[in-house]
């Protein structure tokens, strides 16, 4: 399965980083691409520096990961997640940014990551954004639910605490594995209801 995955400037830098361990361990192929306040929020959530350098950055998010991720510079156009030509299987923003989300809803793009999701829309593929921003004002909405209407799913950064989690990992995974089951792979991160 091949799948894109954005990494925007919204806080959620873990779910970031689980869902693309998550995405490579089920044997996808991933193309990845940060966008500058994304790079900030991965540095600072997961390493401690909001000043870390790019190559750093992406180095210790995805170096690990070896062959199946390959990134792609933000203003990548060449990629062939710019084109509903390529063959992709998903797309996922995550974290999604409030300025993400208001670009899309407009139909503009000024970077890969807009692209991308556009060409989702347009193309009719699986397109799944997670915002993590509280509380959401009017324009928000209204952009989401644009989005929403144009077939992107929304899901939110928000997990659930029946399945019984016991640490902020437990937490990290309900959203990632429910990201996960929007893409159709299976996985193990959470138990099913009722089983």
């Amino acid at each position: 399965m091949r799948v894109f995955l954005g990494v925007t400037g919204a806080s959620g830098a873990p779910y970031a980083a689980r869902l693309l361990e998550s995405l490579v361990g089920a044997g996808c192929d991933v193309g990845l691409t940060v966008s500058a306040a994304g790079i900030q929020v991965l540095g600072t959530e997961l390493y401690g520096d909001p000043a870390l350098p790019r190559d750093e950055v992406l180095d210790r998010f995805a170096g690990h990961l070896g062959a199946a991720v390959t990134t792609y510079g933000i203003q990548d156009y060449s990629s062939p997640y710019a084109s509903g030509s390529a063959k992709v299987d998903g797309y996922v923003v995550c974290p999604c940014s409030m300025s993400t989300v208001g670009t899309l809803a407009t139909g503009a793009m000024a970077n890969l990551i807009h692209r991308a999701a556009s060409v989702a829309l347009k193309e009719r593929r699986k397109l799944v954004l997670v915002p993590r921003e509280t509380p959401l004002s009017s324009i928000h909405l209204r952009g989401l639910a644009t989005l929403n209407d144009a077939g992107a799913v929304i899901l939110f950064a928000a997990p659930g605490f029946y399945h019984g989690a016991k640490t902020v990992d437990d937490l990290v995974d309900f959203i990632v594995a429910r990201c996960l089951d929007q893409l159709g792979i299976d996985h193990s991160l959470t138990a099913r209801w009722g089983q």
